[in-house]
C-alpha cells in the first residue's frame, strides 16, 4: 500500500478520535481543561454536535474512516489525532510530543496502527520530541518542518534521517515565540496546502525566506486576516485539491477560497476546535491520498 505523502490531495483513508472517546464526560474535561491549556471548558454535550457534523462532512468525501478508540492514558487533546504520527508514502512515522502532557498518545498509537495492519517505519527515540502539525508536504518530495517548542532539533535530525530516500528537499522553517511556550504554535496553524500551487497562510508568523521559497515554488497564497486567524481561519483541511473543511466564521478566508475556485465546507468547531486549539486538519490524520 502507498500511504501519505501530501497535504491535499482526495483523502481516500483517515484516523480521527471522537470526542466521546476522548473527552469522555463532562466530568472528566473538568478535571482536565486547564491541565491541557484550553482556552475555557468545553461542554461536552455541544462538542458530541458538532463532532457529529464534522464527520458527516468528511463521510461524504472520504471512503475509509477509522475511529481511534479511548484510553485512559491519554487526555484531552488526544481528540487532536494529526500530532502523534506523521505518514510518508512507505507508512508512519511514531512521534512524541512536545507537550509533555500528549506523550502517552504515542504508544496508543503504535497499539492501534498495529491492530490495523497499517506500516510504521520509524520513530522518534531519545531526547527527540516533534508534533505532526510541525510537518508539512508541500509536495510529494518536499517536506517542511518546523523548529519550534513542540519540535526540537534532535526530531528534525532523526526525521531528515529517516527521509532521506524519500525527498528531495528536506526544509526547516524556525518558528516565532508568539504567545509563548504553553501556547500551540505549529507550521501547520501558518500554512495548510489546498492544492498544488494554493496555500492558505498567515504571513505575519511566517519567516520571509519561507514565504518567498512558497513564491518560488509557484504557490498561490490565500492571507489569513488577523481575527481569523485567531479564529483558525488558516487551520484548513483539503479533502481534494480545492475541496476545504474550515472553521465557521472566517468569511474572508471563505470567500478567498471560493474566488481560488475552491468548494468550502464548514461545521460549528468552538467547542472541539476553537477552545482547544485544534482545527480540521488537527482533528484529522490523513494515512492514504489519491
Amino acid at each position: 500500500m502507498t500511504y501519505c505523502s501530501s497535504m491535499f490531495r482526495s483523502l481516500e483513508r483517515v484516523i480521527v478520535k471522537h470526542p466521546k472517546e476522548a473527552f469522555i464526560s463532562q466530568e472528566n474535561v473538568s478535571k482536565q481543561w486547564e491541565l491541557f491549556n484550553y482556552i475555557e471548558e468545553p461542554d461536552f454535550n455541544e462538542a458530541l454536535r458538532e463532532y457529529q457534523d464534522f464527520i458527516l462532512i468528511l463521510e461524504k468525501h472520504v471512503p475509509h474512516i477509522d475511529y481511534l478508540p479511548a484510553s485512559s492514558e491519554v487526555g484531552l487533546d488526544s481528540l487532536y489525532v494529526h500530532d502523534p504520527v506523521k505518514f510518508t508514502k512507505e507508512g508512519a512515522i511514531l512521534l512524541k510530543s512536545g507537550k509533555r502532557s500528549r506523550q502517552h498518545e504515542t504508544e496508543s498509537y503504535r497499539k492501534f496502527l498495529a491492530d490495523k495492519d497499517i506500516s510504521i517505519i520509524g520513530e522518534l527515540i531519545g531526547d527527540a520530541v516533534a508534533d505532526g502539525g510541525d510537518i508539512v508536504w508541500l509536495d510529494d518530495r518536499t517536506l517542511v518542518v518546523g523548529r519550534g517548542y513542540r519540535t526540537n532539533d534532535e526530531a528534525i535530525r532523526q526525521l531528515r534521517e529517516m527521509t532521506a530516500h524519500l525527498v528531495d528537499e528536506f526544509i526547516v522553517v524556525p518558528l516565532p515565540h508568539d504567545n509563548g511556550e504553553e501556547e500551540c504554535l505549529h507550521l501547520m496553524s501558518i500554512i495548510s496546502m489546498v492544492d498544488e500551487n494554493l496555500a492558505v497562510v498567515y504571513s505575519r508568523l511566517m519567516p520571509v525566506f519561507f514565504r518567498q521559497l512558497l513564491i518560488d515554488h509557484g504557490i498561490r497564497l490565500i492571507e489569513v486576516p488577523v481575527d481569523e486567524y485567531e479564529n483558525l481561519g488558516c487551520n484548513v483541511l483539503a479533502l481534494a485539491p480545492r475541496v476545504c473543511v474550515i472553521v465557521s466564521g472566517n468569511p474572508s478566508t471563505k470567500q478567498q477560497l471560493i474566488d481560488a475556485g475552491a468548494s468550502v465546507y464548514e461545521y460549528n468547531g468552538y467547542e472541539i476546535s476553537y477552545k482547544g486549539t485544534g482545527g480540521p486538519t488537527c482533528l484529522t490524520c490523513p494515512v492514504v491520498r489519491k
